[in-house]
């Protein structure tokens, strides 16, 4: 079980660290539309969707762990 434990925490980790990296590369690289210029600037603000979340993410890994180890000890 505490292999488990140091799996998924690392994992956890790991994913924040890319979560982190990724929405600074993106920021760096973002250019704004300027057609706003001339009118009014929208009020609200748009961040996308995510199609998975950070406990779907954990719940699949942690059946990938447990599957592992299953099929290594037979």
């Amino acid at each position: 079980m505490k292999k488990y434990f140091i799996f998924i925490g690392s994992f956890i980790l790991l994913y924040l660290v890319y979560q982190m990296a990724s929405g600074l590369i993106l920021t760096m690289n973002y250019t704004p539309d300027i057609s706003f210029l001339g009118g009014s600037f929208p009020q609200e603000v748009s961040f996308g969707r995510r199609s998975f979340h950070l406990l779907v993410i954990i719940l699949i890994a942690s059946l990938a762990y447990f599957f592992s180890q299953k099929t290594q000890n037979n």
